[in-house]
């Protein structure tokens, strides 16, 4: 790093909102889906730079539940992009020893895209360094919702009484509960929201935002949101001793 930051005072995961590909490419009078494509690119350079600094997760909103809403021809556009980024991703996440993992409404994408996270879940499952875990049809309340229907279905079976049902409980039923809570999520691209993103996770996570469009956040922007989180004090509802 062009900063040094001591290695507790990285965060363990890191979540990011890539927003800004379509600004991208308007201010330089481009189709929105050459944004898409500067996009994946920061995808490349922002996993590979999470695996060298020694974060230990990182997961990025690729498609949300509300993406569906955009044109028609640039929703099949970007499943396009998704299934070649599966598919061509693999040799390179293999070499860096990145396990890869997916959250959300799996089963409401395209069949080619399925598979291909399919593949690549199986293909990278034994490596041991970063997890890399993509939100594809992703919305935080819709996984809210999910995790309660699964409580009611355990407690309509009786295997539980509602009054066992608690925080922990329901966590259980996250699309990934093994995934610890984000303590840095990023947005780049101007917003100032997390846009139904990992709702039930952020009660504590520490905010970053930044003007900065996601086809322009590179290492030093990443380093930069390291730095002002190091300097952070987390207290998570505790007073200051």
């Amino acid at each position: 790093m062009s900063v040094s930051i001591p290695k507790d005072s990285l965060p363990r995961h890191v979540a990011v909102v890539m927003d800004g590909n379509g600004r991208w490419a308007r201010r330089r009078m481009f189709p929105r889906i050459v944004g898409h494509r500067e996009g994946v690119k920061r995808v490349r350079e922002i996993v590979r730079s999470c695996g060298e600094l020694g974060i230990s997760y990182l997961t990025l909103y690729t498609f949300s539940t509300e993406n569906w809403n955009r044109p028609k021809a640039e929703v099949n556009e970007l499943m396009k992009m998704l299934e070649r980024l599966l598919r061509g991703e693999i040799e390179e996440l293999n070499k860096n020893n990145v396990r890869f993992e997916a959250i959300g409404r799996i089963e409401g994408l395209p069949e080619k895209v399925q598979e291909g996270v399919r593949t690549m879940h199986e293909r990278l499952s034994r490596n041991t360094g970063l997890v890399l875990v993509l939100g594809l049809n992703y919305g935080g309340r819709q996984e809210i919702v999910d995790m309660a229907k699964r409580a009611a279905q355990v407690v309509l079976k009786g295997e539980a009484d509602t009054d066992s049902i608690n925080e922990e409980t329901l966590g259980s039923f996250q699309y990934l509960p093994e995934l610890p809570d984000p303590d840095l999520l990023i947005r780049t691209g101007v917003e100032k929201r997390i846009s139904n993103f990992l709702l039930w996770q952020s009660a504590y996570t520490e905010l970053y935002f930044t003007d900065v469009l996601w086809p322009d956040f590179k290492r030093e922007e990443l380093e930069a949101a390291l730095v002002d989180y190091a300097a952070r004090e987390r207290r998570f509802g505790r007073v200051k001793e």
